[in-house]
């Protein structure tokens, strides 16, 4: 895939902002409702106030979720305008008939999301995780790779038994040993890394080729395309400032989420910050992922990624 420089990234959304604006007589904006969740590029967005500058004299509101798939329910049924996500969430969404769309792609969690278990657990390597339960957010970006780190193990999802928790329920569960292992991403990985130094089965970096998305409700999407290409824009300067600043994201992080400072530290490290357009070959790898959880019967339907990919009106 050719990588767009930043600044030709900007001149296309805000390009779009303007032809958006100048071509379509939308009610002017009052307030930006995003989704957020405790770690990632929107977290650094809301610490710097990028996006508040962007659309003023629009206000934001900002709403925390703890993982992507309460998080694109909330978009269905327009609690929420626009918010960020892993690759999972959308996919489970399109498929129940949810109201979202696809804007842009930001950077996978990659090394900052992991299968693991505790140091002292006789659990040494994915093959032996079969008959073994383990913690995962259902829909989630983690399940997808946990089913993707099995395949690569030969090992069948139906070999394990998944226990589909929240974070702060999966753990609690992995705290009391009441599941062998858990797959989650950062920050509670970080988190995890801190208290128990787990021994690591797999990380999305090493099993997986996705990416994170910037997902917006399809509604809000038609009516206000000025404000979506505009905050995409301004995320795009947020990660210029975070790639440029990685000594103070860990502390903008902390600030925003109350995660402790040491876990967002080695959240930060590990992240990258990007912003790009949906391209022919994101939509693939979207694809592959959308494919492998229809052939595991675990979405309702198949689905085509292509038909929920937003495109900002030229005319």
């Amino acid at each position: 895939m050719t990588r767009l420089t930043r600044r030709a990234l900007g001149a296309i959304f805000f390009a779009a902002a303007f032809m958006s604006s100048s071509a379509f007589a939308a009610e002017p904006l009052k307030e930006l409702k995003i989704g957020y969740q405790k770690t990632g590029l929107p977290v650094v967005a809301r610490q710097q106030k990028v996006i508040e500058k962007a659309i003023a004299p629009a206000t934001v509101k900002w709403v925390e979720f703890t993982a992507g798939p309460p998080l694109v329910e909330a978009l269905n049924v327009g609690s929420i305008d626009v918010g960020w996500v892993g690759d999972a969430p959308p996919i489970f969404g399109q498929s129940a008939g949810s109201a979202i769309v696809y804007v842009a792609a930001l950077a996978s969690n990659g090394a900052g999301e992991a299968v693991f278990v505790k140091p002292e657990s006789a659990i040494q390597s994915l093959a032996d995780l079969k008959g073994k339960k383990v913690g995962v957010g259902k829909g989630t970006s983690a399940h997808n790779l946990l089913i993707a780190a099995l395949e690569k193990a030969k090992l069948g999802f139906d070999e394990i038994t998944p226990v589909y928790l929240s974070p702060a329920d999966a753990a609690a569960a992995f705290a009391s040993d009441k599941i062998d292992a858990w797959a989650v991403w950062d920050p509670f990985f970080a988190i995890a890394e801190t208290r128990y130094k787990p021994r690591v089965l797999a990380l999305s970096s090493e099993v997986l080729n996705v990416k994170t998305y910037f997902i917006a409700n399809r509604d809000f999407a038609a009516a206000q395309p000025a404000a979506v290409t505009t905050t995409v824009t301004a995320l795009g300067e947020a990660a210029k400032w975070a790639n440029a600043n990685k000594d103070k994201v860990a502390e903008a992080l902390h600030e925003v989420t109350g995660v402790p400072l040491d876990a967002q530290i080695l959240a930060a490290n590990r992240s990258v910050f990007s912003v790009e357009p949906i391209t022919p070959e994101i939509i693939a790898h979207q694809q592959e992922t959308a494919d492998r959880f229809a052939k595991l019967k675990l979405i309702p339907n198949a689905i085509k990624i292509s038909d929920a990919v937003w495109t900002a009106p030229t005319n």
